[in-house]
């Protein structure tokens, strides 16, 4: 069963517009879009909504992890 997609909110998609990472944020899997989406929501705190949309734009600048943990973009990382 798969989980329904979440609708993006207005500070997160202004966000990724501002710090031009909309393109970034497109090309990582559908599975973890929705998480990054369903993690932010849930914070309670505003600071904490805030610490977690930061954590997922600065994976977005990196260009690898995915919520704290080692992920890499197939055909990165590889020895030719």
């Amino acid at each position: 069963m798969s989980r329904a997609r979440e609708t993006m909110p207005e500070d997160v998609e202004d966000a990724l517009q501002t710090r031009g990472l909309q393109t970034a944020y497109d090309a990582r899997p559908p599975y973890q879009r929705n998480d990054w989406l369903i993690w932010i929501k849930a914070a309670k705190r505003p600071e904490t909504r805030r610490k977690r949309l930061e954590s997922m734009l600065a994976e977005l600048e990196a260009g690898h992890g995915y919520m704290g943990m080692a992920w890499q973009p197939r055909g990165r990382g590889k020895p030719d």
